[in-house]
């Protein structure tokens, strides 16, 4: 049996239940850890998104699992080792929603520099303040990257078409060394990057090493009037300090994807704060890129078990 406990495309589905198993579709399953445990006792499959804390004490519950496959690419919420030790197989979307997320990116940077909402919205009320939403162009001005993977570079490429300079600290990544040169990204260390970006996009994956990356220190080497773009993991950023480089003019705007926690709830002090932009997740949630992420994984956990 396979158990999907989150949202999953219909083709994504379908795709499963050609390979002849018996498929337990429930996305909102994932809430209720008793009865999660309770349908893995005969699974040998488990399709997750971000919010199943796929941990020691569920695996314990699913003595014939074979494979997990995970609908996307952070890989925080499943435990790797814990995996390992017991031989279930991981499979995930990798890359595969790289170009839904650079595109909102680049939309991030767009908004940020042009305001268009907040433009219509004056319209809409009834004025016709030209000179209050001219805004500046993307042109020329320097993007910083931290973390260089699929989705970092199809930022770079975006931006670079935008005649955008870009800047980016990512030493695990020599792999992409041609396309770095190819566009002509400086790669820098991290501090540099902060130093110089008037955009400032974040890409990293959350390690011990990258959580609360931006706080209170390296917002202060940004420069004065700078954009932050969050669409990794909300806990990269720490909430407070960002809210507080909103308030004192440090940052000049933000836009998050992601929260620490999600969703965040009423009273949150990044609820409201002015220049302060937050989407429910949506990064990665284009219909083209939810189609190739279910049958991507769908294809690969049939594979897994043997069943292609």
């Amino acid at each position: 049996m396979i158990v999907v406990c989150e949202f999953m495309t219909p083709s994504g589905l379908e795709r499963l239940r050609l390979g002849g198993l018996e498929v337990l579709y429930d996305p909102n399953l994932w809430k209720d850890r008793a009865r999660l445990k309770a349908q893995l006792a005969e699974a040998t499959a488990l399709i997750v998104r971000n919010q199943t804390q796929v941990d020691a004490e569920l695996l314990e519950a699913a003595p014939k699992l074979r494979v997990v496959g995970r609908l996307g690419v952070g890989l925080d919420n499943i435990h790797q080792p814990e995996l390992k030790a017991r031989g279930v197989q991981l499979y995930f979307a990798r890359g595969i929603n790289a170009n839904a997320v650079a595109e909102y990116v680049m939309a991030a940077m767009l908004h940020l520099a042009r305001n268009l909402s907040g433009a219509a919205r004056h319209v809409a009320e009834g004025g016709w303040n030209r000179s209050a939403f001219g805004g500046f162009e993307l042109m020329g001005k320097t993007l910083g990257l931290i973390g260089l993977g699929e989705v970092g570079l199809r930022v770079a490429r975006r931006a670079r078409a935008f005649g955008i300079r870009v800047v980016a600290s990512d030493p695990l990544r020599l792999e992409w060394e041609s396309a770095v040169e190819d566009l002509e990204i400086g790669l820098i260390s991290t501090e540099e990057v902060l130093r110089q970006a008037r955009f400032l996009s974040l890409h990293a994956p959350l390690t011990p090493q990258t959580k609360h990356l931006i706080r209170a220190e390296t917002l202060a080497l940004m420069p004065k009037g700078a954009y932050l773009i969050n669409t990794a993991r909300g806990e990269l950023v720490h909430g407070e300090d960002l809210a507080v480089a909103l308030g004192s003019g440090r940052l000049a705007g933000a836009v998050l994807d992601v929260t620490d926690p999600e969703p965040l709830p009423e009273g949150h002090r990044l609820r409201g704060v002015e220049g302060l932009w937050i989407t429910p997740h949506v990064a990665g949630l284009t219909a083209e890129a939810q189609e190739a992420v279910g049958l991507r994984v769908a294809e690969g956990v049939l594979q897994q078990l043997g069943r292609l």
